[in-house]
């Protein structure tokens, strides 16, 4: 499903960092674990295709993202890539169905209500952010994410800010999903709680050159 080889990043003005290559096929999961400031999101981010690497190859579904131009990108990205981000970013003045409803994928509201049903968020979706506990958010989050099934769900630090009821339930929900989509999850973390919940876990330990 996704694979790496000879992934590098530089940031402008910066030493260039080596990531180790990775192989995740469809319906299997992968904790990627480090400390901050180690490299996790932008790992992340050259797997979602938000970054292009300085050199090195990503590969989804046999097609190498790398290769893609922005709008080639953008539009694998929406038909294939479902990313939860660290924070929520929704739109503050939306109810949460609304806010489901912005994506370009939700075509009608039977299927904002079927993922909320899944997601065990109906009763949520006509309150406003604001007016959401963190683990509520994170429910909405995920929702928003595989709004397009996509086969590849990408998660970063899911359950930082979560209890361990909370960062139990989520990871569970994340599974799940990757499970109902035939969907290769990678979740990239310094949340030592995941190690119990994913077995396949590498440490990130990005080598700068």
């Amino acid at each position: 499903m996704i694979q790496t080889s000879n992934l590098m990043y530089q940031y402008p003005g910066s030493t260039s960092i080596s990531f180790p290559d990775i192989k995740v096929e469809a319906g299997h999961a992968l904790l990627i674990c480090g400390e901050s400031g180690c490299g996790k999101t932008t790992f992340l981010h050259l797997l979602a295709g938000l970054r292009k690497p300085t050199s090195g190859q990503v590969i989804i579904k046999g097609d190498s993202i790398t290769d893609l131009s922005s709008s080639q990108m953008d539009q694998f990205r929406g038909q294939n890539i479902g990313v939860v981000y660290q924070r929520s970013h929704f739109i503050e003045s939306l109810s949460i169905r609304d806010n489901l409803l912005v994506s370009p994928y939700a075509s009608n509201k039977r299927e904002v209500k079927a993922i909320a049903n899944r997601l065990h968020i109906r009763d949520l979706l006509y309150r406003y952010p604001n007016q959401l506990s963190e683990g509520q958010k994170q429910r909405a989050t995920i929702a928003r994410a595989v709004m397009n099934e996509p086969k590849l769900l990408l998660a970063d630090e899911p359950t930082s800010a979560l209890d361990n009821k909370n960062c139990s339930y989520v990871i569970d929900l994340l599974l799940e999903e990757a499970i109902a989509n035939d969907a290769a999850l990678i979740i990239v973390t310094h949340d030592d709680r995941l190690r119990s919940e994913i077995s396949d876990c590498i440490e990130l330990n990005a080598i700068e050159n």
